[in-house]
């Protein structure tokens, strides 16, 4: 897929948003935690997974640079150190068109391992049933 760059990347600061506009018309309010934890970075999807590792405790996160990256893509830089992951512009439209997918998903898999989105602990309640002691 040939993705024509933006006309126009705001980051809403205050907000925790990135909005991004295309010359199409298609503008998408991009948050930084959505940003964050669908990262196309090889730290969040290692040798080929299909999807990020899954990453919890970032709903406070922000975007604290947005770095250019030749005429394709951009690096978005989060006050979490995060810095590794490139975000092209298919990428980016490609995360605003499946936006609500991919967030009903993430949801329901932080919810599935007893995680949430204001901490990366797992919570006790989810290993209940599921672990066994060793035996002696």
């Amino acid at each position: 897929m040939n993705v024509s760059a933006p006309i126009q990347i705001r980051l809403r600061r205050k907000a925790r948003i990135l909005d991004v506009t295309w010359g199409d018309g298609v503008r998408f309010e991009l948050p930084c935690e959505y940003l964050r934890v669908f990262s196309p970075s090889a730290e969040l999807y290692g040798h080929g997974l299909q999807e990020p590792m899954l990453v919890g405790g970032k709903r406070e996160v922000n975007i604290s640079r947005i770095e250019p990256v030749g005429r394709y893509a951009v690096k978005l830089v989060f006050d979490d150190g995060h810095d590794s992951g490139i975000f092209s512009w298919e990428i980016l439209r490609a995360l605003g068109e499946g936006q609500t997918r991919n967030w009903a998903r993430y949801l329901a898999r932080l919810d599935a391992h007893g995680m949430s989105r204001d901490s990366s602990v797992v919570k006790l309640s989810a290993l209940v049933g599921k672990w066994t002691p060793p035996d002696p």
